[in-house]
């Protein structure tokens, strides 16, 4: 295991993840692409170079573009994009905005018309909800 990898677990023991879950033993964990592989494809990832590609899906870089949640819901959201899939929990969802919007934008991916609608809607009751990313190098590093 890489060990970021190990710091990403060890940080999310005990918490909840998006869909509320408590965190509590590494067997139960998945890591999560925050965009999952599919939406980033569908999104502009066909255009990258293959170590692009790489870099994105080993994003150790960003806080948010990976997270540990339990395996239950890596199953639900599988590679749905908010348009189609929310945390259930309704606290987590302008944090979940956020971190979808922060990766779309320093991967440089588009959003299609349901997503930045669903989107929108969730910054409309947001609030000051914080939204912070830094761009990908074109290199993914």
């Amino acid at each position: 295991m890489h060990p970021a990898v190990g710091v990403l677990l060890q940080r999310a023991y005990g918490q909840e993840d998006i869909a509320g879950l408590t965190l509590t033993a590494p067997g139960g964990l998945d890591i999560d692409h925050m965009v999952p592989l599919a939406e980033a494809w569908d999104s502009g990832a066909p255009q990258w170079t293959p170590a692009r590609r790489e870099a994105y899906a080993n994003d150790l870089n960003a806080e948010c573009s990976l997270v540990a949640v339990t395996a239950k819901t890596n199953r639900s959201k599988a590679d749905q994009d908010p348009s189609t899939w929310l945390p259930p929990l309704a606290d987590a969802r302008c944090t979940y905005a956020a971190d979808w919007v922060a990766t779309k934008l320093r991967w440089g991916l588009t959003a299609d018309q349901p997503e930045a609608a669903v989107l929108t809607d969730l910054a409309e009751t947001c609030g000051n909800q914080p939204l912070a990313y830094e761009l990908a190098a074109e290199d993914g590093n």
